[in-house]
């Protein structure tokens, strides 16, 4: 009897959880299906996607509260022009008074009034002539408040130095760069909006270049752009230079110019330069002819200390020299002094091309390695002819009278649109030359050289490459050079 009963009890037991099971499943698949009918309904999309946004804003409002940056960085992401131009682009150049007669002939070089924005800062009133391609002229803020120590130096920095904060106060519109330099600096316009092209202008940017001496990098500083060969700062780092910069400058008073001072600031907000070598300082003096003629592969974007060094054509004046190379820069900023090297394997010359500057033909077979190093035609800032001074390779002007170069300056330069080709012509610098035993041919045959070359405003956005160049057929007075991109397999053999 016990045992039927039991029997029965857990049959019973049995049934119940058996349906208890299937009445689980049933609600199970119940709710499955009205949660696949409802997944698309517009408003519960719409109310789970306000649910969230809210969430997500009340999160970040309570963590991270929005400061003036941070509004600043969104008015500057939406200018709705992806790439950057010039506009977007605002300089601030450093000016004296007692020079700036002389000096405002260099801004008139490059600057492209109508296109460009920018404001010379001087430390007094000028007269200006009606119709002079300048830049908008303004006072400089008194500086008395501010200590400055250094007895080598000139309380000038002081004022230089606020360039970047009186520029950024004007409170100009759609700007995503402030690039600053000096009165005696002549800018490749169209450079520096390629070279700062590379970089988001929402981060915090600092780009510029060391000076070519390295006694100049010890005594101020290896990690700090120099203000003479310009600099480049990003619109968001701006604004914080701005934030600190008095104060920042009342703890550096014994610091000698402006440039170490902007970068003493620099440190104190965390950002290392970034190096873009076209940048040039030049503390040098003499000849340019050796560093411009071996341009490095990089987008030419400034020179500085034009009162310093010689003019860069001989026998013409600094203004004049300067207008003729730009002159044919004008249909091929980009390629600018580019180097390329080739050879007349025939006459036994080899040939460099610095492309809208000038032409040299040594004589006898020289390695391209040594052809990119530039020869030392010039001083370091000290005066001294130490080839260990210099922060890159250089080699000495050769003392063989064989191979004393024949140097053919830019004369004229015109764009062939038939053919989508620019025409440079380059007259040789009338010097005198040592007598030669080689019985090489001499190329003081050649009066002038023809310089052929396509344009290539697109040859910074490829790998960098120096360019390549052949000696076309010609006659006994002129030579006929073709410079542009290596073809495949293409080299400077010699």
């Amino acid at each position: 009897m016990t045992s039927a009963s039991s029997q029965r009890g857990l049959s019973n037991l049995r049934r119940t959880v058996t349906w208890l099971f299937i009445t689980l499943l049933i609600i199970y698949l119940l709710y499955s299906f009205y949660l696949i009918l409802n997944k698309d309904s517009p408003e519960c999309t719409n109310s789970l996607s306000s649910s969230s946004e809210l969430s997500t804003k009340e999160s970040i409002s309570t963590t991270f509260p929005q400061t003036e940056n941070s509004t600043s960085l969104s008015v500057q992401e939406n200018t709705g022009d992806p790439e950057t131009g010039l506009k977007h682009i605002v300089f601030g150049i450093a000016a004296s008074t007692n020079l700036w007669d002389k000096r405002k002939e260099y801004i008139k070089l490059w600057w492209r009034p109508g296109e460009m924005r920018g404001v010379v800062w001087l430390d007094k009133n000028v007269t200006i002539k009606k119709n002079e391609d300048l830049p908008e002229i303004r006072i400089s803020e008194n500086t008395t408040k501010f200590l400055y120590t250094n007895r080598q130096g000139n309380r000038s920095a002081l004022r230089i130095s606020r360039v970047v904060s009186e520029t950024i106060r004007l409170g100009l519109k759609n700007v995503r760069w402030f690039v600053m330099g000096d009165d005696d600096t002549v800018f490749n316009v169209d450079n520096v909006v390629r070279v700062l092209s590379k970089y988001d202008h929402n981060q915090y940017y600092y780009i510029g270049s060391s000076s070519e001496s390295h006694i100049q990098n010890i005594f101020f500083s290896y990690a700090m752009a120099y203000g003479g060969g310009g600099f480049a700062i990003s619109y968001p780092l701006a604004k914080e230079l701005e934030k600190i910069q008095d104060r920042c400058l009342q703890r550096y008073p014994g610091l000698y110019g402006s440039d170490d001072r902007i970068q003493a600031c620099m440190a104190e907000l965390g950002v290392p330069l970034t190096r873009e070598p076209g940048f040039h300082q030049y503390d040098v003096y003499g000849n340019l002819l050796g560093l411009l003629g071996a341009h490095p592969v990089t987008p030419l974007v400034s020179i500085h200390h034009l009162d310093v060094v010689d003019p860069i054509i001989p026998r013409m004046s600094r203004i004049d020299g300067l207008q003729r190379v730009f002159e044919s820069m004008k249909y091929d900023t980009a390629s600018i002094m580019q180097q390329s090297i080739c050879y007349d394997k025939q006459k036994y010359w080899s040939i460099s091309v610095s492309w809208g500057y000038v032409v040299q033909i040594t004589r006898g077979n020289i390695s391209p390695r040594e052809l990119e190093m530039p020869t030392r035609t010039f001083l370091n800032w000290y005066k001294r002819a130490d080839y260990t001074a210099y922060a890159f390779n250089t080699r000495p002007v050769t003392k063989h009278p064989c191979q004393k170069p024949f140097v053919y300056y830019i004369s004229a330069a015109k764009y062939d649109r038939s053919k989508n080709q620019i025409v440079g012509i380059y007259h040789r610098h009338r010097e005198s030359y040592p007598y030669c035993r080689w019985k090489i041919e001499s190329p003081e045959s050649i009066n002038a050289i023809v310089v052929l070359k396509k344009p290539d405003d697109n040859r910074w956005q490829k790998a960098a490459r120096r360019d390549c160049c052949k000696v076309l057929p010609s006659n006994n007075s002129y030579l006929y050079i073709w410079v542009g991109n290596c073809r495949a397999g293409e080299t400077s053999e010699m």
